[in-house]
């Protein structure tokens, strides 16, 4: 019997994996994680992608399917005790040859090192069968020791199709829903403000429908993109009551620190300050804009932000928040470039649509007499041996001879680069042509 105050996510979570929607890349026919679920050996992996995905579903789905003992922490709440509390429960069960439980960690990254090494016995014993799943990058979170014992599968944001899936699903199965005539005319709006998550989708849907009963007297709701707007808006505490607003905060951060806005950089870090945001994953974040955002525009950017990473490790919280305020208003004032992020997108985009193109025979490296008699490093041009430690040459396959993957951005730093390229490499780099094309 579900009871009255559930959430819809959880009054429709899936129990079968055949019930199970999205990620067919991981569980969908013949894919990598369904082949190892049903040989029934599963390894400890851990479940990396954003909220509302079905990680945690997908970890109940596999211990039920698995018939497997199922013990559930999460890494917010649980310290080192609870860890060693639930091994010596794991442990007891262990008897007759059974196999042994399944332990899931949500948010494991929140775990800190002396926790995650608590686990690390019981993993390599086969105690337990760790499951864990994490919105942050496991390679940053998860220590090397326990990481190595574990695999790592990837889950991605939910695509259009498969949330409105979703929505048909709850206006069938959910008995409160049922019970009302109703009509979604426009899913525009409820698949925005999901942002490819589940939970926020039912979170959403709920709250438009029993707002919407509240206030009119008519059997039937049509849903709409304006009443959805209207509602999540005067209600974002209640839609936002998992928490998850702060990715939202985060992508404001961001784009306040791109838009060159000190002001609001500051307000939104506030904001996370507040709420208790890990300090590291705030910097770990302005990390990442330092190189795809200023880039060579200001490489110093780079370096404070790994700066600021480093401090607030070592300094800890409260004082951090000053570290990380003084990080995002030089990040916020620093001039802006990505060209370092297209040129390397631009570069993987060619690996994949042209394959691998052979090293050049002059650029190959020649160890051995065999392969410097077959061409290897022949009429190689050493660049020290010439006047200005350069001679023209070619570096690339002569498949893409003459391709243009880093296009120096508009700042001051990048046009004195692209003037030194432009006499070194003129037909490539012409800076007159392409700086009138930028005026």
């Amino acid at each position: 019997m579900m009871l009255p105050n559930q959430p819809l996510a959880e009054r429709l979570r899936p129990r079968q994996l055949s019930e199970f929607c999205g990620q067919e890349h991981l569980v969908g026919k013949n894919a990598v994680l369904r082949k190892v679920i049903e040989s029934g050996n599963i390894p400890s992996f851990i479940l990396w992608g954003p909220p509302g995905v079905g990680k945690t579903t997908l970890a109940g789905i596999i211990a039920n399917t698995l018939k497997r003992p199922f013990f559930h922490l999460s890494a917010v709440h649980s310290g080192v005790k609870d860890v060693r509390e639930t091994i010596e429960k794991a442990k007891s069960q262990q008897f007759f040859n059974q196999p042994n439980p399944i332990l899931f960690i949500d948010e494991i990254h929140r775990f800190n090192k002396s926790q995650q090494d608590s686990l690390l016995s019981a993993v390599e014993q086969g105690v337990i069968t760790l499951i864990g799943a994490t919105t942050e990058n496991p390679s940053f979170e998860v220590i090397a020791p326990l990481l190595s014992r574990c695999q790592v599968y990837v889950m991605k944001p939910l695509p259009e199709e498969e949330l409105i899936m979703l929505m048909n699903k709850a206006l069938k199965k959910d008995t409160y829903l049922a019970a009302y005539d109703i009509e979604i005319a426009e899913h525009e709006a409820l698949i925005r403000v999901s942002g490819g998550d589940a939970r926020k989708l039912y979170n959403a849907l709920e709250l438009v429908v029993s707002s919407e009963a509240d206030e009119s007297s008519s059997e039937k709701i049509i849903i709409n993109n304006a009443m959805v707007l209207n509602h999540v808006q005067k209600n974002l505490a209640l839609y936002d009551k998992n928490g998850e607003q702060h990715y939202d905060i985060i992508s404001a951060f961001i784009k306040s620190l791109r838009g060159s806005d000190p002001n609001a950089a500051v307000y939104w870090l506030a904001r996370m300050v507040e709420g208790g945001e890990d300090p590291k994953f705030i910097a770990r974040r302005m990390l990442i804009l330092a190189a795809e955002d200023i880039g060579i525009a200001n490489p110093n950017a780079l370096l404070l932000a790994q700066a600021c990473f480093e401090a607030v490790n070592v300094i800890g919280w409260p004082e951090s928040r000053i570290i990380l305020s003084e990080a995002a208003i030089y990040l916020a004032t620093s001039p802006k470039s990505n060209s370092s992020y297209m040129a390397i997108e631009g570069a993987i985009g060619s690996v994949k649509s042209e394959g691998d193109i052979p090293v050049p025979l002059h650029l190959r490296n020649a160890p051995t007499k065999l392969m410097k008699n077959l061409g290897y490093g022949k009429e190689y041009k050493y660049a020290h041996s010439y006047s200005g430690n350069f001679v023209p040459d070619n570096f690339l396959p002569e498949e893409i001879k003459g391709t243009v993957f880093y296009d120096p951005g508009v700042n001051s730093r990048e046009e004195e680069i692209r003037k030194r390229l432009s006499v070194m490499w003129n037909d490539i780099y012409n800076y007159n042509k392409e700086d009138e094309s930028k005026k």
